[in-house]
């Protein structure tokens, strides 16, 4: 007899008894889903998570997983299934459509809609919503472990779409993945909220609509915000685009970053404004496109005083925010463009026309602490990025010309 055609009661037994460690590559329903090559890790159990499944939720499989396990959860709402997960080298996710998690009055840990203790846990295709606890930072994630990385994510209407903790070894990586409408309305609590970790990594993702709250809060020792797309946009009330109040080594390369017209603070990119806390403070600001919509004009880079080293080069600039680079930084090809030279900013579109002055300005950036600036992909909306061809190099994220 298969262990899927058991009663969820007598899986529970055999886990209990170390029976179900026999399935020691995959654990596959009758019409589950084939996955591509590569996808599963070599000798991972897999466990299918879903309506008539021997597991039918998400806390039942958090509960039997082990460390090396794959969890595959069937398309479909999970109402007020929060989870645990202690285990190390998980895979989760979602193969045959978007799997939503809504809270609904649920908080794994009184923390989370999913707190993750385990190290090199990945998390892919899962929607997080309505998370919401008593201390009012109830997180769509609370990464409480080693490296986390999150793929192809949604995280909305939560206090905190995720939330770190203070780990001086951990790690996390979001990549194309959505964040939008996050924060409890107090300005305490935010779209991505990264603390004191060792390193902190974002690609292809979107952020944007915080509730009063930033659209990025990190305060990790390293970090690296490449390619993607941070709007406040018509209606949003975040607060800061972008702030890194504990300094640290920050690689901000290839980002479109607009505050919009109801924002709740004018500065965009603030960085060292609660105190160095790290031993190297240092901003590298380049290529990035920085669009101020906001009606009384913003600063587009705040830079608290101490920062051992302030580079930025080659941003394109729009609206009347203010921009300028402390005493002792670098300020090189950063220019102020006019609306007509980009092909459609009310639409968000930030490409230079082919006929701007400024195609072809921008100045190679070179490397710092072995990371080379110079952007080699960009972001195109939604939740994806393009590799870029050794081309025209202009200033901005964007190096597709428009028509």
């Amino acid at each position: 007899m298969s262990i899927l055609s058991l009663p969820l009661r007598a899986v529970r037994t055999l886990s209990r008894l170390g029976a179900i460690a026999i399935f020691t590559t995959a654990i596959v329903p009758a019409g589950g889903v084939a996955l591509p090559k590569g996808d599963v890790p070599d000798g991972s159990r897999v466990l299918h998570v879903g309506t008539g499944r021997a597991i039918t939720t998400v806390a039942q499989a958090a509960g039997v997983a082990r460390s090396g396990d794959t969890i595959l959860i069937d398309a479909g709402d999970y109402v007020g299934d929060v989870a645990t997960w202690a285990q190390d080298r998980l895979t989760i996710r979602a193969p045959s459509g978007r799997v939503r998690i809504i809270a609904n009055g649920k908080a794994a840990e009184d923390k989370a809609i999913w707190v993750t203790h385990g190290t090199d846990v990945l998390v892919e295709g899962i929607e997080f919503t309505g998370a919401r606890v008593p201390g009012r930072n109830g997180a769509g994630i609370r990464h409480q472990g080693g490296k986390l990385t999150v793929r192809n994510c949604k995280f909305y209407d939560n206090e905190d779409g995720i939330l770190t903790w203070n780990d001086h070894s951990a790690e996390l990586i979001v990549e194309n993945s959505e964040f939008h409408h996050n924060g409890a309305g107090d300005g305490q609590s935010h779209n991505l909220y990264v603390g004191e970790i060792h390193k902190f990594t974002i690609t292809g993702s979107y952020s944007h609509h915080a509730r009063v709250g930033h659209l990025l809060k990190s305060r990790a020792e390293q970090n690296y915000v490449m390619y993607n797309r941070l709007t406040d946009e018509t209606t949003g009330r975040a607060s800061y685009e972008l702030e890194f109040p504990s300094g640290g080594l920050a690689y901000i390369i290839g980002n479109i970053i607009e505050q919009g017209p109801q924002t709740e603070n004018p500065n965009m990119v603030s960085f060292g404004a609660e105190s160095y806390r790290w031993p190297r403070n240092e901003i590298f600001l380049v290529n990035n496109t920085l669009v101020d919509d906001s009606h009384g004009g913003g600063t587009f880079l705040r830079i608290a005083a101490g920062a051992q080293r302030v580079f930025a080069i080659n941003n394109l600039l729009l609206g009347n925010a203010s921009f300028a680079v402390p005493t002792g930084g670098q300020d090189v090809g950063n220019v102020v463009a006019n609306r007509r030279e980009v092909a459609a900013p009310a639409g968000f579109d930030y490409r230079l026309r082919q006929d701007s002055i400024l195609a072809g300005t921008a100045k190679d950036p070179g490397f710092a602490n072995g990371v080379a600036l110079r952007p080699d992909s960009e972001y195109v909306h939604p939740l994806q990025t393009r590799r870029l061809r050794k081309a025209v190099y202009s200033p901005g994220a964007l190096q597709r010309l428009a028509p």
